[in-house]
């Protein structure tokens, strides 16, 4: 039997690295995990932040689920409040980011891994 556990919050924050610590933490622990096929992420956005750009695969359904805290979501063109143990699914092709409310925000990402599967967009939060 083959398995491996590990706390998220124990896992490598990626935030900092890109100079994003402010914002909050991006920990995508697939290779901690061992895992081969399956991607995870964990994000926290602070509350009234916002992830700095939006991104899309030419693969990956993704389901999002929050944890904790609320906030918005933009898909394309449609932004969607979100809360406590709302999912998300989202094709690929969708272009998509978040924004924290008052309480911030925190969720979990799940979707099949395709290396180089993604494409990130700048500037995506236009107001």
């Amino acid at each position: 039997m083959s398995y491996t556990v590990k706390n998220l919050r124990e896992t490598a924050d990626s935030a900092p690295r890109f100079g994003l610590g402010e914002m909050g933490e991006a920990h995508f622990p697939r290779e901690e995990l061992d895992a081969k096929e399956t991607g995870l992420a964990y994000h926290v956005l602070r509350p009234g932040k916002r992830q700095p750009f939006g991104h899309r695969h030419d693969q990956a359904e993704e389901i999002y689920v929050v944890l904790s805290g609320g906030g918005r979501m933009r898909l394309d063109e449609d932004v969607i409040d979100v809360g406590e143990l709302d999912a998300i699914r989202v094709e690929p092709a969708i272009k998509r980011a978040f924004e924290a409310g008052p309480d911030g925000l925190a969720l979990l990402v799940f979707g099949p891994h395709h290396e180089k599967d993604g494409e990130v967009l700048n500037d995506f939060w236009q107001d």
